[in-house]
């Protein structure tokens, strides 16, 4: 028993990977194992590990600038750096960045700025947010709360109502679909609850709508094609704005630098994380338009201060790390190098479309999932996530480290700097995982034909 109150853990759970070693796409435990990082660590290791220039940018900063806050009017160049070459990349137009240290953090900053803004601009009833059913956006009392997962919410109770939190359905055609709707049926029925959500709850006392462009936690969800421009037209008409929660899909994950640009839509709000500084370091960012900070600057005046921060905005050591980051993935064309892994490592995951257990492969990029089902003909779920579990602790028995993730889904998000031989070391070992998952269901009777 150790002192650790471990995250996103069950708590009974004894056993434990001691990872003592990173290097490029590879961990190791303490037994000298070897392990495939399937997924990036927590998506976030886009870099890989010891990565010799990072650590040397972060080392070159703590010996020159270890810690500066930004408060009452103190900065510091690598921050002014950063924000300036982020700006450079965003699909925000004149985007301000408020610096923070997670994509938790970043959510929660954002719901603080929508209130701020919305109340010294004449409508302080306008602080309503709609979420996705099934979405992932942080775990602090107010992100866990867009949050749409049954366990980030469960024994919390958190204030979702009190927020103003509204709840839409997840654009997830494989899993969602009522009988045989067909894909333009089933965009149809849920922007139609969307806009009805819309007109019951008053457009007037909604602020904004999030979603993650391809969900992480969710199960890696793609929405079809023409979902997020819709949704896009429908918050045009009714004056809400559209919320990007980049934190997974951000930096080149999906194919283009943001998922936005993949899923075709233009946000007015980016939350930004993980693959900002390859994990190096925590950092995370806040990006709203210029009209919204030029809003809020003379009302700070009055009180004296824009009252939200934290110690650790900014840091200067995260900030080099990120800064860093971003110039590796434009000297080194990452984003390019990642389109064509995406395409290769896609086109090798559909290869399990026919397999017993397999009911969908999706994704974009190099982010994806493989379902596990226990009809294939009908798509009917497992009974519990317990198949997806067992999946998982194969894949690590093989070799590979991944997640199962919305009940039984098993996610790939490797480091964008995994080449081809890499992603066929990858598959192998899935393979290899995934028949012995299905000698198991075979086994257990878990199979309804």
């Amino acid at each position: 028993m150790t002192s650790i109150i471990y995250p996103t853990t069950n708590l009974k759970q004894l056993e434990q990977l001691n990872i003592v070693k990173g290097e490029g796409i590879y961990v190791y435990d303490d037994a000298g194992n070897q392990y495939l990082e399937g997924l990036a660590g927590l998506w976030c290791a886009s870099l890989g590990y010891g990565n010799e220039e990072l650590i040397d940018a972060i080392t070159h900063q703590l010996k020159t600038l270890s810690y500066s806050h930004m408060f009452g009017g103190r900065t510091h160049n690598i921050v002014i750096q950063l924000a300036d070459k982020l700006n450079e990349m965003l699909p925000v137009e004149n985007g301000k960045v408020f610096f923070a240290n997670s994509g938790s953090e970043a959510n929660d900053s954002h719901m603080k700025m929508l209130r701020y803004y919305f109340n010294v601009t004449g409508e302080p009833q306008k602080k309503k947010i709609i979420a996705l059913e099934r979405s992932y956006h942080g775990v602090t009392l107010a992100a866990a709360s867009l949050t749409g997962l049954p366990a980030n919410h469960t024994h919390f109770s958190l204030p979702v109502k009190e927020l103003g939190i509204l709840r839409t359905d997840s654009p997830h055609y494989y899993r969602s679909r009522i009988d045989n709707e067909s894909e333009r049926e089933f965009c149809t029925r849920i922007l139609n609850n969307l806009e009805e959500l819309i007109i019951k709850e008053g457009p007037e006392t909604i602020a904004a709508f999030i979603a993650e462009p391809i969900g992480g936690a969710s199960g890696v969800v793609v929405p079809p094609d023409s979902y997020f421009p819709e949704v896009e037209t429908l918050l045009t008409k009714y004056d809400i704005m559209l919320w990007s929660d980049e934190v997974i899909c951000g930096f080149g994950r999906t194919g283009n630098d943001f998922g936005c640009e993949t899923m075709g839509f233009k946000p007015q709000l980016l939350s930004l994380a993980k693959q900002l500084s390859s994990a190096y370091l925590p950092i995370s960012a806040s990006v709203i338009p210029d009209y919204m900070y030029e809003a809020m600057v003379e009302p700070s005046s009055q009180v004296g201060v824009f009252g939200h921060g934290y110690t650790y905005s900014g840091h200067p050591a995260a900030c080099a790390a990120a800064l860093k980051t971003l110039e590796i993935y434009q000297r080194d064309k990452l984003f390019e190098h990642a389109r064509e892994m995406g395409s290769y490592m896609q086109n090798r995951l559909r290869e399990f479309s026919d397999h017993p257990i397999v009911g969908e492969v999706r994704g974009r990029g190099l982010l994806a999932a493989v379902e596990l089902v226990a009809n294939k003909n009908t798509g009917e779920s497992f009974e519990d996530a317990s198949v997806g579990a067992f999946a998982k602790q194969s894949c690590q028995d093989h070799g590979l480290l991944i997640r199962a993730v919305g009940g039984n889904s098993i996610a790939f998000c490797p480091p964008l700097i995994i080449n081809t031989e890499q992603i066929d070391e990858m598959i192998e070992k899935f393979s290899q995982a995934l028949q012995v998952t299905l000698d198991y269901v075979s086994a257990e009777g878990l199979l309804n034909h």
